[in-house]
C-alpha cells in the first residue's frame, strides 16, 4: 500500500474524529520488506474494567509503536483510533531523541487490520500519543531533538467532545504528562470526568488542577 492509502485507512474521509489525525508520520513510512525483522514487543492492554463504556473517550499515552498497537486493538472494541503523533523525522542516518521510525512502522503494520474493521459512525475516539515525545535530553550535540508537546489544537475542544457525547476521558499510560494536563483541565471545566489507568487496573478518577504561571488558561 502507498503512504496515501495507509493514511486514508487511519483517517477515512467523512468519519468523525479523523480531522485530528496528524499526517506527519505517514510521510516517511517504511517499505513492507522492512517489517519482517520488526519486533512487536508486548501485547495490547485493552481489558481494564469498564473499557467500552458509553460516553468514554480514551487517550493512549504509551511508547510510540505500543500506542499504535493499542489503538488497533481498541478498534476491535469499537473505538476509532486517532493517531496524533506530531514528531518530525531526522535526516537520513542521523540520531534523534524520539524514535518516530517505530511509530511509522507500526502505522503500516496495523493498517491492514484496521482496514478490515467496520466501526460505527458514533464510535468513541481513542487518541494515540507517543509517551516518548517529551524526551529532551541530548547526550551529544549531534543528536537531533525532535521532541514535541500536545497543544489544544491537537485534539478536539472540550465543547466539541461534550457535544459529541463524551462524558468521561480515560488516560492510559504510566502517568498523566504535564502537557496533557493542560488539555484535560479544559475538559474537566466542561464537566468531562478525567480518569487514569496504567492499562491493567480499573481506572482511577483524577482531579486536574489549574495550570500555574504562563501556562494558565
Amino acid at each position: 500500500m502507498t503512504e496515501k492509502e495507509i493514511y486514508k485507512i487511519w483517517a477515512p474521509s467523512g468519519q468523525k474524529w479523523v480531522d485530528w489525525v496528524r499526517p506527519v508520520p505517514f510521510m516517511q513510512l517504511p517499505e513492507d520488506t522492512l517489517l519482517s525483522g520488526w519486533s512487536e514487543g508486548f501485547g495490547p492492554m485493552t481489558d481494564f474494567p469498564g473499557v467500552g463504556e458509553a460516553g468514554m473517550a480514551l487517550i493512549v499515552d504509551l511508547p510510540g509503536a505500543q500506542s499504535v498497537r493499542e489503538g488497533s486493538a481498541l478498534a476491535k472494541r469499537g473505538y476509532r483510533p486517532v493517531p496524533i503523533f506530531n514528531g518530525t523525522f531526522p535526516q537520513r542516518g542521523a540520531r534523534a531523541t524520539v524514535d518516530n521510525g517505530s511509530v511509522a512502522m507500526a502505522l503500516r503494520r496495523y493498517a491492514p487490520e484496521l482496514n478490515d474493521i467496520i466501526l460505527p459512525e458514533d464510535a468513541m475516539p481513542a487518541f494515540l500519543l507517543d509517551s516518548n515525545r517529551l524526551h529532551r535530553y541530548k547526550m551529544q550535540i549531534s543528536l537531533f531533538d525532535n521532541s514535541w508537546d500536545v497543544y489544544p489544537q491537537d485534539m478536539p475542544s472540550a465543547e466539541y467532545l461534550w457535544k459529541n457525547g463524551v462524558r468521561k476521558c480515560v488516560v492510559i499510560g504510566d502517568k498523566i504528562s504535564k502537557d496533557l494536563k493542560k488539555l484535560l483541565y479544559m475538559f474537566q471545566k466542561k464537566g468531562i470526568e478525567i480518569w487514569w489507568t496504567e492499562g491493567y487496573e480499573a481506572p482511577q478518577k483524577q482531579r486536574i488542577y489549574k495550570p500555574l504561571g504562563k501556562d494558565k488558561d
